[in-house]
């Protein structure tokens, strides 16, 4: 018997395919992989206007929960959308998502209230969630072993210039028109990069489709969550999502408490987030001839360094360290986590060719609702001090090498053997 999810795929079939180079690719993959960080950065510079307009002190951390409850959507909705990208393909999924991201974003734009916009953000994470799990499944679609890691990189080297350019551009739109124009802009983005995608072939092999039912959904995040690769990899990029989340959501705050530099956060950003991108494109040249192993291990030996600059730095700075000193360590810091987040991410997932739907949506889930939740926790506590977040991120790393540790000399090491993309070059 044919089912309308039979005959959608019929349709889809017929219907006119356009192809697309590895570049364009990497581009739109890129582009839909900025919704969520469009979601974000655009609006960090609105900070003391959303406090200004909602009755918030001038010095609120509650300002945070912008970002951490649009993360916590993020994380909600990625469980939904891995199984309808496993069955009806990851366009559909793209749509899907896109149509409820611009409904969060409309939501947020209107909203007469702090609590009403917050639930807006929330909604706005649901449908960015889409966009998130569909740009990971096509990179594990499309690519394999050490070939997906760099093209990883490369998304995230095209993608990083959203952190760059946005806040600036949220600083502009805010010069010249209220601040929820910011929120009307992110809709516009959602419409160009949707249109932009009519032109790829769907990624997804009709072979690898999942039935979309209770069982079928439950045993695949049951493989996942089985899986000691997926798990342990996951775990450690739970420990780096939360640091980058800290930072993020409370560098607006500290850049004006601390330094009184507000008026310059987004070109200060912008600067931190070059950093960023120069280090995922290193990444993804020398991830390919070295393996992944062996550039987590050089990473987590040089943010070993840096993190030890930044914790003396801030401890004899009282907590409120020199500007000059303080911003280039963050910078490196940060940029490090470039050589772990997209390899670590590609550990995770090489295990799962049948169910990278699924297995995006989870390992995404607990990556960011984890990530968020801590990271949440250390910014908020970040108010006239760097302490909390240096100290925060330290830990955090730590945790992140002593987990990658663990996995290496685990019961996974059979596995770790049969995966050519992972050397086993253990930590020093």
């Amino acid at each position: 018997m044919t089912t309308p999810a039979d005959a959608l795929d019929v349709e889809a079939s017929a219907a006119p395919q356009y192809r697309m180079g590895r570049r364009e690719l990497i581009a739109l993959i890129s582009a839909i992989m900025a919704f969520t960080a469009m979601g974000i950065d655009v609006m960090l510079s609105a900070f003391g206007e959303i406090r200004d307009d909602f009755g918030l002190a001038s010095d609120s951390t509650q300002t945070a929960r912008v970002v951490t409850i649009f993360l916590l959507g993020l994380a909600v909705g990625q469980l939904f959308y891995g199984p309808i990208a496993d069955r009806f393909g990851r366009k559909r999924a793209l749509y899907a998502g896109a149509s409820i991201y611009i409904f969060g974003a409309i939501l947020s734009a209107l909203a007469p209230t702090f609590d009403t916009m917050l639930a807006g953000r929330f909604v706005w994470g649901i449908g960015a969630a889409g966009a998130r799990v569909v740009a990971t499944s096509i990179v594990r679609d499309r690519f394999e072993g050490a070939a997906m890691a760099s093209a990883m990189s490369n998304v995230m080297a095209v993608f990083v210039l959203v952190p760059i350019i946005a806040p600036s551009l949220g600083a502009f739109l805010i010069s010249i028109a209220p601040w929820r124009s910011i929120f009307w802009f992110c809709v516009v983005f959602a419409i160009v990069v949707v249109t932009w995608s009519f032109r790829m072939v769907e990624t997804l092999d009709p072979a690898n489709r999942r039935e979309l039912d209770v069982k079928t959904i439950t045993g695949g995040y049951w493989t996942v969550a089985k899986t000691p690769v997926t798990f342990g990899y996951t775990m450690a990029t739970v420990f780096i999502q939360a640091s980058f989340t800290a930072f993020l959501a409370s560098a607006e705050l500290l850049t004006g408490q601390i330094w009184d530099r507000e008026q310059q956060f987004p070109v200060i950003f912008g600067v931190i987030a070059i950093f960023f991108g120069v280090a995922a494109i290193v990444n993804g040249r020398i991830v390919e001839r070295l393996g992944i192993d062996t550039v987590v291990n050089r990473a987590f030996g040089w943010l070993a360094a840096v993190i030890s600059a930044l914790l003396a730095v801030t401890y004899f700075g009282g907590g409120t360290p020199n500007f000059w000193i303080f911003t280039p360590l963050m910078g490196l810091t940060l940029a490090s986590f470039m050589f772990l987040m997209p390899n670590l991410s590609s550990a995770a997932m090489v295990p799962l060719g049948q169910i990278a739907g699924s297995g995006s949506a989870l390992t995404g889930s607990v990556r960011v609702a984890l990530g968020a939740l801590i990271g949440g926790v250390i910014a908020e506590k970040s108010q006239s001090t760097v302490t909390p977040l240096v100290v925060g991120i330290a830990l955090l790393v730590a945790c992140a090498a002593l987990t990658v540790w663990l996995v290496r000399r685990g019961g996974i090491r059979a596995v770790l053997a049969r995966t050519p993309v992972l050397d086993r070059t253990p930590i020093a």
